[in-house]
């Protein structure tokens, strides 16, 4: 009998997301969902794309964003869809647009708005706007601790009491109940850095009672690192939930080479606990403008600067000369400020890409006026570049890292997987051409190779430009 559907991708090289090796075949299409993946030769669609030679993947899920607000002021979401992103997991680092209402929020909540759009009192409020408004790419959000601190105290230089933090956690029972995926914390940034890892702890706990997830910037990624992961370890214990470091990495020279450190110690902590990182393959990372990254840092790029957005694009050391002071003072200067720091060893991102339960994120800061090229070149880079170029791994373990482990480790329900049944979120590329475009220099440049984008079985991305479609879903924890 004659099979019709909406869509068939013909003679695509497929990838399935879970590491099985690759294999040819179609993938039929219908309505939001994969309805049949094999040797189709009798099955009729709609449309038909021909994926000869073309690599065929489920839509890569971008483990760390900050595209809260993105998400509803750009909603063609080009960074993302452009190299292949079909599924965004926003709220990330202590940092989440509700549940707050202020017109001014105190840094780092500035990272993704300083516009007004704190704008929620209850992460409920949030999840109904994102899911009246759909972008091009699916999101699943978390709630941040930083945003529950400045909701929730009147002063943000202290530890909490115990009835504050006691407020914050009913307030993360409310966002879990609306369908936040996690808690996330950024105890790296001076706000959250004055929480004790009891307040933590005590905001967190109703993360077990829904499936969530304890998502956390540590408090320290250089000289102290290991405490800072061991302090992970234990709220993730004590709360009785997975644990995942965020763009986890070694920064500043005198810890070069500490990734085999503190591996070891991730690989032994995941025998006791579900444990995981995610990584972005960049030496450089990106965040406000802070002096105390000056001896860290062996270059420091602005990406935006309020006071004097003329240096934007330069480096701190040439803007320091140029106004006769010290790297110290010219940050003063320039605050609030974003910046690039490189800050990182080549081999270190390489062997934390390479370890087994590593997901790719961008941490990708949309906002930024000049941003780092991880926005818009993070999966095409770790295709073309590390799997294909330096053979760092394998392309379906490259893949799988984005789709599949970043699917399970948050849980989200027939994303990250080709199979029947599935939501048809697919990606194809060109494995010979795939590249992340994306320069310091020139930042926003698309991906090479990516051929055709599909978010729940609608064009998103096709002849290297957005379609104009909204298909992406709000993922909650609860759906």
């Amino acid at each position: 009998m004659l099979q019709h559907f909406d869509l068939i991708i013909r003679n695509a090289t497929i990838i399935d997301g879970v590491r099985t090796p690759r294999f040819e075949g179609d993938i039929a299409i219908s309505g939001e969902r994969i309805a049949a993946i094999g040797r189709l030769d009798d099955a009729r669609a709609e449309r038909e794309i021909d994926a000869s030679g073309q690599v065929a993947a489920p839509g890569f899920i971008d483990s760390h964003t900050h595209d809260d607000r993105y998400l509803r002021s750009n909603p063609d979401m080009a960074p993302k869809v452009s190299q292949g992103v079909t599924t965004v997991i926003a709220g990330n680092c202590g940092i989440s647009l509700a549940p707050l209402v202020a017109a001014n929020p105190p840094s780092p909540l500035d990272l993704i708005d300083d516009t007004g759009a704190y704008r929620f009192p209850y992460f409920a409020d949030f999840m109904t706007d994102l899911a009246a408004n759909p972008a091009a790419t699916n999101a699943a959000c978390m709630v941040g601790h930083t945003t529950l601190r400045v909701a929730a105290m009147d002063r943000l230089d202290r530890a909490a009491t115990a009835s504050e933090a006691a407020h914050m956690a009913s307030m993360a029972d409310e966002a879990l109940r609306a369908g936040a995926i996690g808690l996330s914390t950024g105890t790296y940034y001076p706000p959250a850095a004055h929480a004790t890892t009891e307040e933590i702890i005590t905001a967190a706990r109703p993360l077990k009672a829904h499936g969530g997830r304890y998502v956390t910037h540590m408090r320290n990624e250089d000289d102290h690192i290991i405490a800072a992961m061991n302090e992970a370890f234990r709220i993730g214990r004590e709360v009785g939930v997975p644990v995942i470091i965020s763009h986890h990495k070694v920064v500043g020279v005198r810890n070069y080479g500490r990734s085999e450190e503190t591996l070891a110690l991730l690989a032994e902590a995941r025998r006791a606990q579900d444990v995981c990182v995610d990584c972005y393959p960049y030496i450089a990372s990106s965040t406000m403008l802070r002096a105390d990254r000056i001896p860290l840092s062996d270059r420091i790029i602005i990406t935006w600067s309020k006071p004097l957005p003329q240096y934007v694009g330069r480096e701190l050391a040439d803007i320091a000369g140029e106004m006769g002071v010290s790297q110290e003072e010219a940050v003063a200067r320039l605050r609030p400020a974003g910046a690039i720091y490189f800050s990182m060893k080549e081999e270190d991102v390489q062997r934390i890409l390479r370890f087994e339960d590593t997901m790719v994120g961008s941490d990708g800061i949309p906002h930024d006026i000049k941003p780092h090229p991880r926005l818009w070149g993070t999966f095409p880079r770790v295709l073309g570049h590390y799997s294909r170029d330096l053979k760092l791994f394998p392309l379906e373990t490259a893949v799988h890292k984005m789709t599949g482990l970043t699917a399970a480790k948050f849980g989200l329900k027939d994303r990250g997987v080709l199979k029947a049944g599935a939501f048809a979120d697919i990606t194809i590329f060109d494995a010979a051409k795939i590249g992340d475009g994306a320069t310091f220099e020139e930042p926003t440049q698309p991906a090479r190779g990516i051929e055709s984008v599909m978010v729940n079985g609608t064009p998103v991305w096709e002849g290297g430009k957005a379609t104009g479609a909204r298909p992406g879903k709000l993922l909650r924890n609860n759906a």
